[in-house]
């Protein structure tokens, strides 16, 4: 499937009326604008201050999030913590089609220690790419602060490698914005934040952010890799 000429139209311009509008009112286009949407909560401090403002705005959105069976301890607590003051109904775990037992029979123990880029694709792309074949669009936290990767991002946008309309409210935000958010709406978030992980992915790939580096520099420490391929091909 490709987007067609004025589908892409409608893209670019939702892109361009929106670039300077809040991130609930985004939202709230998104869930008008897009048929079937979902948004993906990896419970980051980002996808916490979105969760918190989409069930504001509607407490029946659909949400999901990629479970790798090898999060932190403090991930699932948190995705616990936040069933218990949100509630989010319509949350979905999304689990790779391969155990943990079955990757290790098939590519030997510890795959994410050799092959990084294809444990991800087992254990978050694929899963995604699945998932998302049934939605019309989906909603992140990237920002364009986070990484070069990132810079380019808009508000809206066209996701070919799945297919469908992407979303990024807080695409302008800076981190001081996302803890500004978090403090004054007393948004639970996971406590690694406060022991420098800025950024917080798998277990045995996340480590803590030295003074200097970049933010995404504790994911994947010693490959040269920075994205798990759901916004990037790396």
């Amino acid at each position: 499937m490709t987007v067609t000429l004025e589908e892409a139209a409608w893209i670019e311009e939702w892109a361009n009326t929106y670039e300077e509008a809040n991130p609930e009112d985004i939202l709230r286009e998104a869930l008008r604008k897009v048929p079937r949407i979902t948004f993906a909560c990896s419970f980051g401090a980002e996808d916490m201050v979105l969760l918190d403002m989409l069930m504001s705005i509607d407490p029946s959105a659909d949400v999901f999030y990629l479970d790798t069976n090898v999060l932190f301890p403090e991930t699932y607590d948190l995705i616990e913590r936040a069933v218990a003051k949100y509630g989010i109904p319509n949350l979905h775990q999304v689990l790779p089609r391969l155990t943990l037992e079955e990757q290790a029979e098939q590519y030997g123990d510890a795959l994410w220690s050799r092959d990084p880029n294809l444990c991800c694709k087992i254990r978050k792309v694929e899963p995604l790419a699945d998932f998302l074949a049934g939605y019309d669009g989906w909603i992140t936290g990237i920002r364009r602060e986070q990484a070069p990767t990132r810079r380019n991002a808009k508000v809206f946008e066209w996701d070919a490698k799945f297919n469908i309309v992407k979303v990024n409210p807080l695409v302008r935000w800076t981190e001081k914005d996302v803890w500004n958010y978090i403090v004054e709406h007393g948004v639970p978030y996971n406590p690694l934040h406060d022991h420098n992980y800025p950024s917080i992915g798998c277990l045995h790939c996340t480590r803590p952010v030295k003074p200097g580096e970049d933010p995404r520099s504790g994911r994947w420490a010693g490959f040269d890799k920075t994205e798990c391929g759901l916004h990037a091909d790396k």
